[in-house]
């Protein structure tokens, strides 16, 4: 973590909610990828100014960022997570209801794309995505999400630097590829207002016009 990142996450407390998380997420094998503390703390904001109240998160992991994003919600808010594996959804269940916001929270558990077609088929809109799932499907997710869109939905991808692979030219395997392709349709697409934030491991934000 750079010196400027440090020095913000300092600026604030330990989170006891998202320490648990942390914890459990170390406890059970699991990798450490939640999103960033800053970028956490960022999705509550972001939730709460635009007032979404239908979130769909792609990658549950152990309910870092469903806590982030929960957090945010109103009254009758609900969050749509999708998970490929059972056992990180139980966990991420489990680390919602300790932080109180188990009754916010819906798990689809299986394969992200066939989740998103279901709920594309049954006519179901959504405020608000955050995609941080394999990235090999980054490009596929954020078409599905601006079909999902309500008008004025907001679409946030993390770790669209890959920790500097996505700007080497170097790199091109499948997960650079596929990053690529979705950081620039984030920046190109006309359907879509965004930016691109490079702070952590890059985070994109988009507005569906």
């Amino acid at each position: 973590m750079l010196l400027n990142e440090q020095y913000v996450d300092s600026l604030y407390g330990m989170d006891s909610d998202l320490e648990r998380v942390k914890a459990g997420i170390a406890a059970n094998g699991m990798p450490d990828i939640s999103v960033a503390d800053g970028y956490g703390r960022l999705l509550t904001m972001l939730v709460s100014l635009t007032k979404a109240q239908r979130i769909v998160e792609i990658g549950a992991l152990g309910g870092y960022s469903g806590i982030c994003l929960a957090r945010g919600l109103k009254e009758g808010g609900m969050l749509t997570s999708l998970e490929l594996l059972q056992n990180y959804a139980d966990l991420a269940q489990k680390h919602m209801e300790a932080a109180g916001l188990g009754d916010k929270v819906e798990y689809m558990v299986g394969d992200a794309k066939q989740s998103l077609a279901e709920l594309l088929s049954a006519g179901r809109k959504f405020d608000f995505f955050f995609i941080d799932a394999d990235k090999e499907g980054y490009p596929v997710y954020l078409d599905y999400a601006i079909a999902l869109a309500s008008p004025g939905a907001v679409i946030v991808g993390d770790n669209i630097l890959l920790r500097g692979r996505t700007t080497n030219p170097a790199k091109a395997g499948p997960s650079v590829h596929a990053v690529r392709s979705f950081n620039e349709t984030i920046a190109s697409d006309e359907r879509l207002q965004s930016t691109v934030l490079p702070g952590y491991d890059g985070l994109a934000i988009a507005i569906v016009k």
